[in-house]
């Protein structure tokens, strides 16, 4: 009996240790970086995540791109549009006439050093022509021939069932990113250069519909404006604008001082022929945005170049005239303003990221495909520090991540400019960490607390 008293007052004492120890336990203060940085948010929904769920067109424009296209009985339609798609992804920029003349006067040196080698009798003004026509007659069949994009309404039509709704799904995806991380920014006026279908009128509308008043879209093709208002009015011509105070020019308004709350350019840059038409281009619509600069070519090497190219203008270069003086910081995707590590790597895939969407409903498209992008998205407000927590940095995922058995692998670019491949653990770098590693995904930011050094290395793949 005494004994049964004393194994029961053993395990009511054991209990009451292990209660105890529970509570302890769950009050015990994390480290201020853990809780700083989740801002109150569940691990899946950290302030990081910036990926969206599938995307689709909103209904009316949907419905109005599927009347335009029925209406206008393109003749293989379905070849067409793959072979524009096609196209338009493996589209370079033209060769600059400096870079041709480099090479012009590297292989005449080369051709004319064999023929001084040969000896004999040379007759060189025979020599001279044949050289400057083989010359010719390489950098015909070797240089890529660049030719600008014209579109009538035809080919307008198998544009818009090639790209609008993978337009607007990298579009949408850009503009998230601001609303999310900037939610007091309710901007008021838009600039679209390039506007082409108007996507970004309606991914804009769909971010900011209550503040929009002012929505200025910019294409040098008639045809192509035609298009984006039939859009906007549901393929009614007597039908009034589903989104009002959208007005289409074909040139910039020419006031330097005239500025808009958010100016979008999208797979437009690439469309002009030389570097020179680029860096004017970037400067005029930096002139012209009051508080964010969004930029968005395709997923290539070279869409991805042309962005660092733009990029570089705006944060190294002086202008003469200066209307606004509040410089250019990056918002997003770069965790850094240094120079690309990704540039200086050769065989290297590009800086790039993705977005799910549901194209339209035509013979021929798979019902759920991929947008891939880059972009570049600059502020007036200055560096995105006030967001990194005291002992938090955040970088950005430049890979799909790799979810193992209590351990994530992320490849991430740093703030410091580095590409890193990081292994996560909850052990070595804490349980928030560690499960907001694997609710991330590729495009996503990800807070840095480094614990343990060997953790983190260099990529160098």
């Amino acid at each position: 009996m005494a004994s049964r008293s004393y194994g029961a007052r053993f395990l009511c004492r054991r209990a009451v240790i292990v209660k105890m120890m529970c509570r302890g336990m769950t009050t015990a203060p994390q480290p201020q970086t853990q809780l700083d940085f989740l801002q109150g948010e569940p691990h899946r929904k950290h302030p990081g995540v910036t990926n969206l769920k599938t995307l689709r067109l909103p209904e009316e424009l949907q419905a109005a791109a599927r009347s335009i296209i029925h209406r206008a009985q393109v003749p293989r339609l379905t070849d067409r549009t793959r072979s524009l798609t096609n196209s338009l992804w493996s589209r370079k920029r033209a060769v600059e006439n400096v870079t041709l003349r480099k090479k012009a006067v590297s292989m005449e040196k080369e051709l004319w050093e064999k023929a001084m080698k040969k000896g004999g009798d040379i007759d060189e003004e025979a020599l001279e022509d044949r050289i400057r026509r083989k010359v010719f007659s390489e950098l015909r069949r070797t240089t890529y021939h660049w030719t600008p994009m014209k579109y009538d309404e035809e080919l307008g039509v198998v544009y818009m069932a090639a790209r609008l709704a993978g337009g607007y799904a990298a579009v949408s995806r850009a503009l998230h990113e601001i609303k999310k991380r900037d939610p007091s920014f309710a901007p008021q006026s838009l600039l679209d250069f390039g506007s082409g279908l108007g996507t970004v009128v309606w991914a804009s509308h769909s971010c900011w519909a209550g503040s929009l008043k002012e929505m200025v879209c910019v294409d040098s093709s008639g045809p192509m404006n035609i298009l984006a208002e039939r859009l906007l009015k549901g393929d009614e011509d007597a039908a009034q604008p589903l989104i009002k105070h959208v007005y289409f020019r074909q040139f910039l308004p020419v006031s330097p001082k005239v500025q808009f709350d958010l100016v979008v350019s999208a797979f437009t840059l690439s469309e002009l022929p030389n570097t020179k038409d680029r860096e004017e281009a970037v400067v005029t619509l930096w002139r012209k945005t009051s508080s964010y600069l969004v930029l968005v070519e395709n997923g290539t090497k070279e869409g991805h170049q042309i962005l660092m190219e733009a990029r570089d203008t705006l944060l190294k270069k002086q202008e003469k005239t200066v209307h606004d003086s509040r410089p250019a910081s990056v918002f997003a995707p770069c965790p850094h303003e240094l120079t690309c590590p990704k540039l200086g790597r050769e065989l290297t895939v590009p800086c790039n990221f993705q977005q799910l969407y549901q194209p339209l409903p035509l013979p021929g498209h798979n019902p759920h495909q991929t947008e891939k992008f880059s972009y570049l998205i600059l502020t007036r407000s200055g560096p995105a520090e006030a967001e990194t927590t005291e002992g938090v940095d955040w970088a950005r995922l430049i890979a799909p991540v790799l979810r193992r058995t209590r351990h994530v692998h992320c490849r991430m670019c740093c703030p410091d400019g580095q590409l890193q491949h990081m292994v996560v653990t909850a052990r070595k770098h804490s349980r928030d960490v560690y499960r907001c590693a694997r609710s991330s995904d590729w495009g996503d930011r990800l807070p840095i607390v480094q614990t343990v050094q060997e953790d983190v290395h260099s990529d160098s793949e």
